[in-house]
């Protein structure tokens, strides 16, 4: 004797949908944790001179704290417009397109964002 859930198990979906579901709950939590400590800290540079913001910026603690709120960012960013492109475009060849050039793009902005606070801080 089957059960209702035996007969539709392993049908539908990529049955990724709980990965991406936690993902995307989980990137936003760090993005908006993360992104109070870079509002505090551009408010707390707010009118000093150019030498001390680089300073703030560029020590160890803030540096990191900037760079995974970048990461988090940015891989929220490539999670939802996945769901997006995965939802909406209705030919698979262009859904594989704009998916790889999704992750290529976040790629690229996270890589960008991360050389700047890199330079800012190693003070190049």
């Amino acid at each position: 004797m089957r059960t209702p859930l035996s007969r539709v198990r392993h049908f539908g979906s990529a049955h990724g949908g709980t990965e991406h579901f936690w993902l995307e709950r989980i990137t936003a939590a760090a993005s908006f944790l993360l992104a109070i400590v870079f509002i505090i800290v551009m408010l707390a540079v707010i009118g000093r001179p150019y030498e001390q913001v680089t300073a703030v910026i560029g020590s160890p603690i803030i540096a990191a704290l900037f760079v995974m709120f970048i990461a988090a960012v940015a891989m929220h960013m490539r999670v939802g417009m996945a769901a997006i492109l995965i939802d909406y475009v209705p030919n698979e060849a262009q859904k594989v397109f704009w998916l790889i050039a999704n992750t290529f793009f976040s790629i690229a902005v996270a890589v960008i964002a991360t050389l700047a606070i890199v330079k800012v801080s190693l003070g190049s």
